[in-house]
């Protein structure tokens, strides 16, 4: 485990080089012992790939045997991460099955990624929807999944010039991450499909459909069962 200050009132705890099966579970055990047994002053924990970040309020941090709040906030970050060493998160997991209208105008890189890897479409789309995924981080704007599983056979470099406008809902690939835009924005990964599901509700609590450490499947549907015809 490394640790590292990041800014006067937050720590970078990193668990791991890549957010595997393994560092991802740590992550999770981390964050939910942070949470179950908080230190005065501690605002909140965002886990995210190989590490998360813990913001506090220096003000408010009880000192003990001296020391600035970010040692004192170390210490307890490294209590809990030696009482958690090996174990699983103790939360159950919750699976969420994306329904993915793949190609076409919904995925217009489709055949890009197909000819990038010498494969046919229908393949590219079969070995996506049959991986299992699991959330690494939400991040980029608000509620957009960073998902690790994406079959080796299928990573691609980000496109060399981003698109200015990506539609909501667009399933994509970024190097060896899959992902899906939850608004409207640019972006430079390869959109293979597009999913009918909001995935991010500012009213609701949580407000994003998708949290780290969820675990993600993919299900193919037509264009008729997602509703609405593409856009021009």
């Amino acid at each position: 485990m490394k640790v590292a200050p990041l800014g006067d009132s937050a720590v970078l705890v990193t668990l791991g080089e890549r957010p595997d099966a393994a560092v991802l579970a740590a992550v999770e055990a981390l964050a939910a012992a942070l949470g179950r047994d908080p230190l005065p002053g501690f605002i909140e924990c965002v886990p995210a790939n190989a590490g998360l970040t813990v913001f506090y309020d220096p003000g408010r941090v009880a000192r003990k045997e001296g020391g600035a709040p970010y040692d004192r906030v170390t210490r307890w970050i490294g209590e809990r991460a030696a009482a958690t060493a090996g174990q699983s998160p103790a939360a159950v997991e919750r699976w969420v099955v994306i329904p993915v209208c793949y190609g076409g105008d919904w995925g217009p890189d489709l055949a890009a990624v197909a000819a990038t890897h010498g494969l046919g479409a229908d393949e590219v789309v079969a070995r996506h929807a049959a991986a299992e995924y699991r959330v690494s981080a939400v991040g980029f704007t608000p509620g957009f999944p960073y998902l690790t599983g994406l079959p080796a056979s299928l990573h691609t470099a980000r496109r060399p010039t981003p698109r200015l406008r990506v539609p909501a809902g667009s399933v994509a690939i970024g190097g060896v991450h899959t992902g899906i835009y939850p608004f409207e924005t640019p972006g430079g990964w390869h959109v293979i499909g597009r999913t009918p599901l909001r995935l991010f509700h500012p009213q609701q609590r949580p407000p994003s459909l998708l949290q780290t450490g969820d675990r993600v499947r993919f299900r193919r549907i037509t264009a008729a069962e997602f509703g609405t015809a593409p856009p021009p």
